[in-house]
């Protein structure tokens, strides 16, 4: 083993693991390339597998290595994540080893797309991310913070880009959560360049924060001559935060959204979170009001428990009542619970249709002045009922003839 210059591993490996493989590299002065590869599907695939590590190794101009592949049934997106993640731990270069984006995933999202549901996925588990989008979350987080050992962090950079890229999430709002403020500015280079909609920043407790990230987004879009939005949703997750709640709603035309996270937060202030969420009532409601005076979505918490179905759906509807947009989710299982309460009940469509009609009519007339029986109505009250009807049109709950309406 004299002539081993640097030896690196990248990938997981494990009885429960799967779509996933281990990689290790050693890189050598001579030898040429000799590939070790375990793998039950290696009659029909391994072929293709040493085909793309010798891509790979070739890309970076390695010709003397022993790569040792333990496959678990993983991609070639996910291989080549693995490869490049191990190599450049060795090799100091910037070069980057990119898979093509599927068209699927060159899509742009609104500023105020509807956002009932973000399901976390952690950034180093590619099973977990292969078949998220069937289950039609809003948002899909690829999550580079809680979900992701500090050991596992470089790596998982790579395999979030190469998911961004080539992953199909059927139409879900592609999403990262970035490490916390300034460890996040890091994960920018796997991220902004690649088709990314919407960036989740933690534990954010200043408008700083938030413009430090737009200069180093902006300054990568510029390099890269990006021209999509990218839209940000910041995480308040303790007691500065939630002081400074309007302060970073506000701080950024391309904040589209604010979310709270109770499990810091609570213990931020010393206390345990209960189901009865008393603790969090204040926080949740300044983050509500914050997010309306800033013209921005408020997006609850997540609920820890995916057992309990019913006391998810108690949970949505309080969290509705307080005046949330939607909130996270840890589990496929949840989504659905969490769009059918957050959905307008037919009684506050058959209003809103109501409200909108007689603005309709009033405008038609020339009138200043729109009423609804003895009841006056004013532009916000006119909003609010155009909001809960674009999202019955969205959600299929009432006739598509009211699609003419609006712009949806």
């Amino acid at each position: 083993m004299e002539n081993v210059i640097n030896i690196a591993k990248a990938g997981n490996l494990g009885k429960k693991i799967r779509s996933d493989c281990q990689v290790e590299i050693e890189l050598c002065h001579e030898g040429g390339i000799q590939i070790q590869l375990s793998s039950k599907v290696s009659v029909m695939f391994g072929k293709g597998i040493k085909e793309l590590v010798l891509d790979v190794l070739g890309f970076y101009d390695i010709h003397n290595a022993v790569v040792k592949v333990e496959d678990k049934g993983a991609l070639p997106i996910v291989i080549a994540a693995r490869m490049e993640a191990a190599i450049r731990r060795i090799l100091s270069t910037d070069k980057e080893y990119l898979i093509d984006t599927i068209d699927e995933n060159k899509s742009v999202t609104s500023k105020n797309k509807m956002r009932f549901s973000r399901l976390y996925l952690p950034g180093n588990s590619p099973s977990m991310m292969l078949n998220a989008g069937i289950h039609n979350p809003n948002g899909i987080i690829l999550d580079l913070e809680d979900a992701v050992a500090p050991t596992k962090k470089y790596e998982a950079r790579f395999m979030v880009r190469n998911a961004l890229r080539g992953i199909n999430f059927y139409g879900a709002e592609r999403m990262v959560r970035i490490n916390q403020i300034p460890l996040g500015l890091e994960d920018l280079d796997f991220v902004v360049p690649h088709n990314v909609n919407l960036i989740l920043v933690p534990k954010c407790e200043s408008a700083n924060q938030i413009h430090q990230l737009n200069n180093s987004i902006n300054k990568i879009k510029a390099k890269r001559n990006i021209e999509y939005p990218i839209w940000l949703m910041p995480i308040v997750e303790s007691a500065l935060g939630v002081i400074k709640a309007f302060e970073i709603a506000s701080a950024a035309d391309n904040i589209v959204a604010m979310a709270i996270g109770l499990e810091d937060y609570t213990a931020d202030i010393g206390t345990l979170r209960t189901s009865e969420a008393n603790e969090s009532f204040y926080a949740r409601s300044v983050i509500v009001n914050a997010c309306r005076a800033a013209g921005i979505q408020p997006i609850d918490s997540v609920f820890s428990d995916v057992s309990d179905m019913d006391a998810l759906a108690a949970n949505v509807k309080k969290s509705k009542a307080l005046g949330f947009d939607g909130m996270g989710c840890i589990h496929p299982r949840q989504i659905e619970v969490i769009h059918n309460n957050f959905a307008p009940e037919q009684k506050e469509i058959i209003k809103a249709q109501k409200i909108y009609l007689a603005f309709k009519d009033a405008k038609a007339k020339g009138l200043g002045v729109v009423s609804l029986g003895t009841k006056m109505i004013d532009a916000p009250v006119v909003k609010r009922a155009e909001n809960t009807l674009k999202v019955a049109i969205n959600m299929g709950i009432i006739s598509k003839e009211w699609e003419k309406e609006f712009e949806v």
